[in-house]
């Protein structure tokens, strides 16, 4: 893939449609978890409430997702993302009002976040189903690579902004206004997009259906492999719900200095995403090993680290090594996946992606509450090399993945 085959998915006028919601939806969804952040850990000081953070947004994908895959099966992808749009921005709206009226307690905001939880289960496999639609399975790849890289800029711009806004205004009014101002601003970018129809049934209702995704995931060990590794990989190895803390009591930086922080692994990610998009992945699943691998011993380094330069490093090498493992999950997980399967596939990776994710904000509150926030971060670095010498024993297959469908010829 050289040249301008390299650009090729920015040649699809949907595409860019898509690539621009995901800026509003990403920049707002980051901005919003800076500002979530630091008002709860402001309000209890205890890293445990940072964890539950995570696990407000992670309980209702686990509770819905057989509804959730089968509505993205069953129902037009691209209108239930513009109708999570809309929710996502009520949950904005809503967190601006608890701010203005006053909180001293954390508790609406776990209600509200169990809402936007609720949104994100819906809007995830529809999301994931839908961007296949766009565009042909040969270009597929790119288009994920750019999505990553699309993904990972806004991952940068977001916390920055929100953390600058913050620290500016000393309040997180600013931030749920422009959050819920950018939710708006994607719901009518939606309505541009023009999705290729694609032939098939659409299948009935029935709870055997909905757990469909299950068992096809269950059977193809391929696919079982590569997304049990980022759940249980990136659940022992998640920093990130314990920045507050970093940023407050350990590099002393404050809410501006959290915003920093938190884009550092979107910096390493969006320039090994523009890479991967130029120099298409060789012994793709043995890479993505390698690199989940860097994951956890630079997860270890951040720990320990008390220089924020270093810390920053970490953060963004971090990033870099969890983009391949995106780039090459996802790409397997849709290209191996019937298109009339993807919404229920795609939920059931959702469940996974949210446990690695918000559980293991979750597990890295309990852990800093027992241990603290060095012994937590540091053990859960440990763990997730342990999960890779693991994996790549029981997956062989996964190892010995080459290049990705794009490359083939």
């Amino acid at each position: 893939m050289q040249g301008s085959s390299a650009h090729i998915a920015f040649r699809y006028p949907s595409v860019r449609y898509y690539l621009g919601t995901r800026v509003l939806t990403i920049t707002a969804s980051e901005m919003q978890a800076v500002a979530v952040a630091w008002q709860v850990y402001g309000l209890t000081h205890r890293p445990l409430d940072l964890g539950l953070v995570g696990l407000a947004q992670f309980l209702p994908g686990l509770l819905l997702f057989p509804i959730t895959g089968h509505t993205a099966d069953r129902f037009p992808r691209q209108r239930i993302l513009q109708a999570c749009c809309a929710g996502f921005s009520l949950c904005s709206l809503l967190l601006l009002a608890l701010t203005i009226h006053g909180l001293t307690a954390v508790l609406p905001i776990y209600l509200v976040l169990l809402l936007n939880g609720s949104m994100r289960a819906f809007s995830g496999p529809a999301g994931q189903a839908f961007l296949p639609m766009l565009v042909p399975e040969q270009d597929f790849p790119n288009v994920v690579a750019w999505n990553s890289s699309v993904f990972q800029a806004s991952a940068i711009a977001g916390p920055i902004v929100g953390g600058l806004l913050y620290g500016l205004t000393a309040s997180p009014a600013l931030v749920y206004t422009c959050a819920a101002t950018e939710y708006l601003a994607a719901l009518l970018l939606l309505a541009g997009i023009r999705a290729r129809t694609v032939e098939g049934t659409r299948p009935a209702a029935s709870i055997r259906m909905a757990l469909e995704g299950l068992k096809y995931i269950w059977r193809n060990k391929l696919i079982l492999g590569a997304i049990s590794l980022d759940l249980f990989a990136v659940l022992l190895g998640g920093a990130v719900a314990l920045l507050p803390v970093y940023a407050r009591e350990i590099l002393k930086i404050g809410a501006t200095g959290l915003g920093v922080l938190r884009s550092a692994p979107g910096v390493g990610a969006i320039v090994m995403a523009i890479v991967v998009a130029h120099l298409p992945l060789r012994r793709a699943g043995a890479t993505m090993l390698w690199c989940i691998a860097g994951f956890g011993f630079f997860t270890v380094v951040f720990g320990l680290s008390r220089n924020l330069a270093l810390s920053l490093a970490a953060l963004a090498v971090i990033g870099a090594c969890d983009t391949v493992s995106v780039i090459v999950r996802h790409t397997l997980i849709q290209l191996a996946t019937p298109d009339d399967m993807r919404g229920r596939v795609s939920a059931v990776n959702m469940v996974f992606i949210g446990a690695s994710n918000e559980v293991g904000q979750f597990e890295s509150g309990i852990t800093a509450q027992w241990f603290g926030t060095v012994p937590a971060v540091v053990l859960g670095g440990l763990g997730t090399l342990a999960i890779v010498a693991i994996w790549a024993w029981r997956f062989p297959a996964l190892r010995k993945v080459d290049r990705l469908a794009a490359d083939r010829e």
